[in-house]
């Protein structure tokens, strides 16, 4: 085979967290009764738009992780809600900080059949888990997904000290499987991290895209497929655990 061993990334490409994390802001929202100051969907957007510019920046090393996990619920507080910045309302984020962490974790679920495609590839290469989520939450996430046992590794960017895209965290996945960049394959659904990530560490790429939307211009990879099947079609010749 080409390939002697596969990372993979975790949030949205095995672990449903989009789910997990709509799940728990919307219980958040009703426990803390944000609906007396402005609406659901107007405090998630909020939410949403400065939780990604701060995972951008955690990426780049410009923030840190305690700035992304407080500052992500401030920035909504006093743009939607429109709370002033004070000791009271910092008191408030961290609490729904904590909340959030363990919300998601209560609603985990794996995407469907995203089981079935580690189980079938772990039969033909080793796999390592290469992910920027914090390390409290991605190892309880492991070890309740069941999945634990068919990775071989798991390189997580705070243990490691740099962020995907940053190749520093590839070079390190590459190292403990004793392999160069020429015989790993990264698969995620990230184009910023995960794409562009591998490729600034010279690794091949397939892009997991759940969306029909046109692709801009420059997005490349190696592979780009939507599901789970094509993955183990090209890589595993066909094969699925049933």
């Amino acid at each position: 085979m080409k390939y002697k061993a596969i990372f993979l990334d975790w949030d949205d490409t095995i672990g449903d967290f989009s789910r997990s994390a709509q799940c728990a802001l919307t219980t958040m929202f009703e426990i803390h009764q944000l609906y007396q100051y402005t609406d659901y969907d107007t405090f998630v957007g909020a939410y949403n738009e400065h939780n990604n510019l701060l995972w951008e920046q955690y990426g780049r090393d410009e923030v840190t992780k305690d700035e992304l996990k407080i500052e992500r619920f401030i920035y909504p507080l006093i743009h939607a809600c429109g709370m002033k910045d004070n000791s009271e309302m910092r008191v408030l984020a961290r609490r729904m900080c904590e909340d959030f962490l363990r919300m998601t974790n209560h609603f985990f679920t794996l995407i469907p059949d995203a089981d079935k495609m580690v189980k079938t590839l772990a039969a033909y290469y080793p796999l390592t888990i290469v992910s920027n989520g914090f390390v409290e939450s991605q190892y309880y996430k492991f070890r309740s997904s069941g999945l634990d046992p068919y990775f071989t590794h798991v390189v997580l960017s705070e243990e490691v000290g740099a962020q995907k895209p940053n190749p520093k965290i590839f070079d390190e996945a590459l190292r403990i499987n004793g392999i160069s960049a020429a015989e790993a394959l990264m698969i995620g659904d990230s184009y910023t991290s995960d794409i562009q990530g591998a490729k600034a560490a010279g690794i091949d790429q397939m892009w997991l895209r759940r969306t029909d939307t046109p692709l801009t211009e420059g997005q490349t990879a190696t592979y780009i497929v939507n599901t789970y099947r094509q993955i183990t079609d090209i890589l595993a010749d066909g094969k699925w655990v049933a």
